[in-house]
């Protein structure tokens, strides 16, 4: 079994949240200490590996650890020892093709173009852990010139890498919109502030001018959960709606804020309800740096990412570094497997990591 494989399958084993990540950050650095890199915790639940080339520039490799809280249905004799907990989102595989560059870099130091650091970062599904470590100044520190990092990706072709210039990912926000009316019993409806149908409302309009905006500009907004009143004989006190909002540019997320905004006190004079709106930072867009981007497909030929049509609405706080130094982001096809976030998640690693792998050091040896 080649390295990179066995490192994916006993991460799988033992998948860890947010940025608690005990087992995980022991595994990786067992694997790096014998590699004579320098090693540090810059953040909780966070490693960094450096290897010190003696060049002035370094290149930066992003690999995500943390896992999500589903119940794993994969089958898999390697299956997750954590009960409600798995890696159904790609990151032990992410974390396994860093360790196996990781190994490759030490084993080339003296060819190495840059230095090369290895940011090994938790809670990607959770509060962002890439603008924490962002903020520790380590990229500056270490003069990190370019950052690179990629995500397995169902419905692509299997073991092929995909990309795009400019807009790759999302924008995201988290919107929560609480709706307080006047609870009163049926029979006195005319009494009370109706918090449902004032959520409802809002619903409705949100919708409606998130489709008015011209199609150019591609988002999503959409409400998942609607809860609202406690019996069915009383006029409703309070609704809360949850959802999520997904655009490209700053512009646009502004736009949408604006007008989710401006429907809560649209409502609020009609209705009498108080309508609180909040939207949570959430994370920028993944933008691939355009001259970077050229550079990769330049070098690198007829192994140069495949270009995708159209960026995705998912989301992803690899953008966090892309907003201090030019980075690229990359999808590693998987080909037909479940979907990301689904407890019967699984893939071909012996076929999808190697060829992942393989990429990533062409991307280290690039001039």
């Amino acid at each position: 079994m080649l390295p990179v494989v066995a490192y994916r399958r006993a991460l799988h084993r033992i998948p860890e949240l947010d940025d608690r990540l005990p087992e995980t950050c022991a595994y990786v650095r067992s694997v790096l200490e014998p590699l004579g890199c320098r090693i540090t915790a810059p953040i909780p639940g966070g490693l960094c590996a450096f290897f010190d080339a003696g060049k002035p520039e370094t290149a930066a490799f992003r690999a995500d650890m943390d896992a999500l809280p589903v119940t794993e249905a994969s089958g898999l004799p390697y299956a997750s020892v954590h009960p409600g907990q798995m890696h159904a989102c790609g990151h032990d595989g992410h974390t396994a093709l860093a360790l196996g560059l990781a190994e490759y870099a030490a084993a080339r130091l003296a060819d190495l173009p840059r230095n090369a650091l290895f940011l090994f970062q938790p809670a990607e599904e959770t509060t962002g852990g890439a603008e924490r470590l962002c903020e520790t100044g380590i990229l500056e520190e270490l003069h990190v010139t370019r950052v690179f990092g990629l995500h397995l990706w169902p419905g692509l072709a299997r073991g092929l890498v995909f990309s795009r210039p400019g807009p790759l990912m999302a924008r995201s926000s988290e919107v929560t919109v609480t709706v307080t009316g006047k609870s009163v019993h049926l029979s006195r409806a005319a009494e009370g502030r109706d918090a449902l149908t004032a959520g409802a409302e809002y619903l409705r309009r949100a919708y409606a001018a998130a489709d008015a905006l011209p199609p150019e500009e591609p988002r999503v907004l959409r409400f998942g959960k609607m809860v609202s009143g406690s019996v069915r004989n009383a006029v409703s006190g309070r609704t809360v709606l949850e959802g999520s909002l997904r655009t490209y540019r700053e512009e646009t997320h502004s736009l949408c804020r604006e007008s989710l905004e401006s429907l809560g006190r649209e409502l609020e004079r009609e209705t009498g309800c108080t309508v609180e709106v909040r939207l949570s930072q959430g994370y920028p867009a993944v933008w691939n740096h355009e001259g970077l981007y050229e550079a990769v497909c330049h070098r690198l030929g007829a192994d140069a990412p495949i270009p995708l049509d159209a960026p995705v609405l998912a989301a992803e706080d690899f953008s966090f570094y892309q907003r201090r130094v030019p980075g690229v982001f990359f999808f590693l096809g998987t080909g037909d497997t479940p979907e990301l976030h689904a407890p019967e998640f699984c893939f071909d690693d012996e076929a999808v990591l190697p060829a992942g792998l393989e990429f990533l050091k062409k991307l280290l040896m690039m001039e």
